[in-house]
């Protein structure tokens, strides 16, 4: 039996996800459906950069509390409260997201510069004298740099804290991608030592978080729906959105879903096999964002007139979420499947005839571009024997 800080880190025979870590996943339906609604309200290029912001924010903290937890058991009682401090501070920001770049800016930089810091800082102190506190103290470093820009954006208005914020989340990300140099500790090492990234465990937290937020598509349509009457044209606008959600689980699940685990496992540095497939879940994501919002357009005025900045997210949503999985699928297998850049094209080519077009029928192309999609990837595995990974790296 391990006491000390060595009895906190996840045991090879835990390869699981938790149902606490399923719990602390559920928060980003709420988030999610906060950050749509504020697209919603304010659909245009201003709106969907402070979106940006406020994603990377809410998915650095989703990030970081699942290295957490791969590297650190949650089914101990220290490592519970950490995930559960860090759950009610995200409902928090996620409940500050309409006003924060407005009033509430400096409360949203607060709990989440708080909530970063507070956490790394919880794990080193528990793993005092364990190789494994390096992993801490180096995120510890870095997320009090990118303090400084998040507190002085919060004090600031405006261009001046749009500008600050996105540097903050720069920094955060851009350290990532570098190994999180840090003074007198150099770059993090691939060592399972310090990283403890087992591929079962870190694959099923992202399988887990994308069925989560193909959730909050089914919430915002069944929510926009019902609140209207069942006409014919919004039972036809519900049932594309929740064809389109079908069909977005499908083309994630097919193939590369399954074999990420293997990846991780047999990269001898998994951190260079990670921090691809967090970029790719994200770019995913924010096409499930993007995609909300075109569902609920084209639920409440499915014969109105298709505005420009409508065209962007019913269009958009989907082409972001294949670019995403173009990326997901280059890092299982060292290659892209044609079907992904063509349905982007596709959807690029659609614009103009989509501005001449109600919006249920603009919605119509995603759905079929997303059908051929899986069409083609059950036509090219039908009689095949299973494509084994082979990463790029």
């Amino acid at each position: 039996m391990r006491s000390g800080a060595a009895g906190l880190l996840r045991r090879p025979e835990e390869p699981r996800a938790t149902y606490l870590e399923l719990f602390f996943d559920l928060v980003f339906v709420f988030g999610l459906a906060r950050l749509s609604q504020q697209l919603l309200e304010q659909l245009n290029w201003s709106g969907a950069f402070q979106l940006l912001v406020l994603l990377l924010a809410l998915w650095a903290v989703w990030a970081n509390t699942a290295r957490l937890t791969d590297r650190l058991s949650p089914r101990r009682t220290p490592i519970q409260l950490l995930v559960i401090a860090t759950m009610f501070a995200t409902l928090l920001m996620a409940a500050a997201v309409p006003e924060a770049f407005g009033e509430q800016g400096l409360i949203f930089a607060g709990i989440y510069v708080t909530t970063q810091i507070g956490r790394n800082a919880g794990a080193a102190l528990l793993l005092r004298g364990h190789e494994g506190q390096r992993a801490f103290l180096r995120q510890l470093f870095w997320f009090g740099v990118s303090a400084v820009p998040w507190i002085a954006g919060a004090v600031t208005h405006d261009t001046a804290r749009a500008v600050l914020w996105a540097l903050a989340v720069t920094v955060e990300y851009v350290s990532v991608s570098l190994g999180l140099p840090t003074p007198r500790l150099g770059r993090a090492s691939p060592r399972r030592a310090e990283f403890g990234i087992y591929g079962e465990h870190a694959a099923e937290r992202f399988r887990l978080l994308f069925l989560i937020a193909l959730g909050e598509l089914i919430l915002i349509s069944g929510l926009t729906f019902s609140r209207g009457r069942f006409e014919p044209e919004r039972v036809a606008a519900v049932a594309i959105a929740f064809a389109t959600t079908v069909l977005l689980w499908r083309i994630y699940i097919h193939r590369a879903g399954g074999l990420l685990a293997e990846v991780i496992d047999a990269d001898p540095d998994p951190h260079r096999a990670v921090i691809p497939a967090i970029y790719a879940h994200l770019f995913m994501v924010a096409g499930i964002v993007a995609i909300a919002v075109g569902d609920e357009l084209v639920i409440d005025h499915p014969f109105g007139h298709t505005k420009p900045a409508w065209i962007i997210v019913i269009l958009g949503g989907p082409a972001l979420f294949l670019v995403g999985r173009g990326m997901f699928e280059y890092e299982v297998f060292g290659r892209v499947s044609r079907s992904r850049p063509i349905g982007v094209l596709v959807l690029a080519a659609l614009w103009p005839a989509a501005s001449i077009l109600p919006p249920l029928l603009v919605a119509v192309a995603p759905a079929l571009v997303l059908a051929a999609i899986a069409a083609s990837d059950a036509a090219r595995a039908r009689g095949r024997p299973p494509e084994p990974p082979s990463p790029h790296g």
